[in-house]
């Protein structure tokens, strides 16, 4: 029965996500009021308790039980961007004996151990299969009431959550003792207008979000970190590929180079974190820029970063807002702890959100501290939500699944480590790759890389 089945939409409480995840709820019930059916519960993760944490999904898992482990059959999880034939889904899920342990998705694995998965599974990566969230996951009951039993005898550990959805598949694992993923072919990432998604109970229709024409190149101020035993380096790579679509770009360094041009900050390069110098770039930023440019984007100098697909998606979202944006990650989720921006992969804040930062005294607890965590716990304590995209990327292509890559038209990725970073702007993030046209998808050749 539908009824039985509780969807919990993986939302944000950013003004847009929180649009689209209410949207989303309202088509799902509006199709369960079409079955004449007793409607479903659909609850959006971000309303869902005051926890920082609730976006990592373990931590709700006790209240999942108490509340619906009698009377429900299925939890199912999805992104704000997931598309859901309730019909289908109900057949899908009715395939399954709900009285036993399911954790059903489309699986992702990686083809070569990774970093972000700290190497797990070295010997044979493509072994342990992890679900793709676009597609929508989910678990039975009985691995819900489970899960909430483990959690009350042994509390998440307070660390690091770095990619969600390979995490959540150790957890429910257990080291073989708990249930693998299983794949589910109906759990689909195809566009909607796809011929492929006759079958599928779920599609994933959201490429790239635009709302409206993209925002303009000069609403944009780019700062790029730097030092200077990386100015021969790195800074051609910057100059070859993404630069040129900056209309507003300084480099910061330790040194003031007048053949880039760089800005020395008078801030001391450290080995570690960096929080003095992008303390500083802060400053800077409202201090000595156009108070007309909403927009900061910080980088290293070794992000690749396509300003033109940033323009589009920044489009949606308003600059009135305190907005702070990238790719989150969490420290500490299970225990209280703060999500935070992970710097590597680019860091977007509205004007507003740096005057309401630097207003606030939270400053850098030393000069190399790590900047990204600082910067988290300290929007943390003034109630500004962290707002997550998955186009933003800490780490190289090749160390994302291809599956996972597929359905992305990504902003940015990070590290020039083992690739040819120019290379890999080209084929990826360079604009002349045009991807939307009559809003569809265009193929194009993805090397790998």
């Amino acid at each position: 029965e539908l009824k039985e089945i509780v969807f919990i939409i993986q939302s944000q409480s950013n003004s847009f996500h929180a649009k689209r995840a209410e949207d989303l709820k309202r088509e799902i019930l509006k199709q369960a009021a079409d079955l004449g059916k007793e409607l479903p519960t659909v609850l959006l993760i971000h309303q869902m308790d005051g926890h920082e944490g609730a976006w990592t999904i373990l931590p709700l898992m006790r209240d999942f039980s108490v509340t619906y482990g009698r009377n429900s059959s299925w939890i199912f999880f999805c992104e704000e961007d997931t598309r859901i034939q309730v019909v289908k889904l109900l057949e899908t899920l009715g395939r399954f004996d709900k009285s036993k342990e399911w954790f059903l998705g489309k699986a992702l694995y990686d083809e070569e151990s990774t970093i972000i998965h700290h190497y797990a599974f070295a010997e044979n990566p493509t072994v342990f299969k992890f679900p793709d969230f676009a597609a929508g996951w989910a678990l039975s009951i009985p691995l819900v009431n489970k899960l909430a039993k483990k959690l009350k005898s042994e509390p998440l550990k307070s660390d690091f959550t770095i990619d969600l959805k390979h995490e959540i598949a150790l957890y429910i694992w257990q080291k073989g003792e708990g249930p693998h993923l299983t794949p589910v072919p109906e759990f689909c990432t195809d566009d909607v207008n796809s011929y492929k998604v006759d079958h599928c109970a779920t599609t994933f229709s959201n490429f790239l979000p635009l709302c409206g024409e993209p925002v303009k190149k000069e609403d944009i101020f780019v700062a790029v970190k730097t030092c200077q035993k990386f100015h021969g380096e790195r800074i051609p790579v910057v100059k070859q590929t993404w630069e040129r679509e900056a209309a507003l770009i300084e480099y910061y360094s330790d040194y003031a180079d007048i053949s880039i041009p760089t800005v020395d900050l008078g801030v001391p390069n450290t080995d570690r974190g960096h929080c003095g110098k992008t303390f500083a770039i802060l400053e800077r930023f409202l201090n000595h820029s156009s108070p007309r440019t909403p927009w900061l984007v910080i980088v290293d100098d070794d992000t690749l970063i396509s300003i033109f697909r940033l323009r589009k998606l920044l489009s949606c979202y308003d600059p009135s807002e305190p907005v702070f944006l990238g790719e989150r990650y969490g420290y500490g989720l299970g225990t209280g702890g703060y999500s935070y921006i992970t710097g590597g992969g680019g860091m977007v804040f509205s004007r507003i959100a740096v005057q309401k930062l630097l207003a606030s005294k939270c400053r850098c607890y030393s000069m190399d501290a790590p900047d990204d965590m600082v910067l988290g716990m300290c929007f943390s304590g003034l109630g500004i939500p962290i707002t997550h995209s998955p186009l933003f990327h800490q780490a190289r292509p090749m160390d994302y699944p291809k599956g996972y890559l597929s359905h992305q038209i990504p902003v940015s990725f990070h590290k020039h480590w083992n690739i040819d970073p120019v290379k890999v702007y080209f084929t990826w993030l360079a604009p002349n790759t045009e991807e939307l046209l009559n809003g569809k998808k265009v193929g194009y050749n993805r090397e790998d890389l």
